[in-house]
């Protein structure tokens, strides 16, 4: 069997600036500690991020690869279990480039690029949540006005923009660690959705209540 080649020194430097910035938070993360951790040198480091700028850039560019190719997927939900779904893997991606949430303004205020960009992210998030309503109200799933389609994609938005946020200030020790994952996505994804109870369907909105029940084992989150 042919050996595997060796994973790429830039690779292994994104993976473990990654894991750093979303342990301890990025403004906490130097480069010096980055190298430590991998146990190279501050220069082999620089040449492949001459600054911690593209290391961020370069965390960002896979969050947004990965989220575009998710938000695609907005179109092809029909009903609440599908859009259970939806929200709980768009959750995850968000855990997993978690610190581009925990430090978001900061990150905004010291990176133009990334000041630009993430604009583009809540216009993209805003598309893919007018699409899912879009194809929620054509299989009868949702029954919403026209006129209130644009305020509820906004709050849906916010939500899953800033939820994470919410669980740190509501528990700071324990809220970003990975044993309390599961729990803050599936009530970040509750939470997402119930925007949408005063619209579902009767059968749609005890479907929604039955699927909270069944993952988190609660009704409140």
């Amino acid at each position: 069997m042919a050996k595997k080649a060796p994973r790429r020194t830039a690779e292994r430097i994104l993976e473990v600036t990654l894991d750093l910035f979303n342990r301890f938070g990025e403004p906490n993360v130097s480069t010096t500690l980055i190298s430590a951790e991998l146990r190279i040198s501050p220069g082999n480091l620089y040449y492949h991020y001459p600054a911690k700028d593209e290391l961020i850039n370069s965390l960002f560019d896979r969050y947004e690869t990965s989220l575009n190719q998710l938000l695609h997927a907005s179109s092809d939900v029909g009903d609440v279990e599908d859009a259970w779904f939806f929200m709980h893997t768009l959750f995850e991606l968000i855990w997993q480039y978690r610190f581009l949430y925990r430090d978001l303004n900061d990150l905004l205020s010291k990176n133009r690029r990334l000041e630009t960009h993430f604009q583009d992210v809540l216009k993209n998030k805003t598309r893919a949540v007018k699409a899912l309503l879009d194809g929620m109200s054509r299989s009868g799933a949702v029954a919403i006005d026209s006129r209130e389609v644009e305020a509820t994609a906004t709050c849906m938005v916010v939500v899953l923009t800033y939820w994470l946020s919410f669980e740190y200030v509501r528990d700071p020790r324990r809220a970003l660690e990975p044993e309390s994952a599961q729990l803050a996505l599936l009530r970040g994804a509750h939470h997402v959705l119930n925007l949408l109870v005063p619209y579902l369907e009767q059968d749609q909105r005890m479907h929604l209540l039955g699927l909270v029940q069944a993952y988190s084992g609660q009704g409140e989150g």
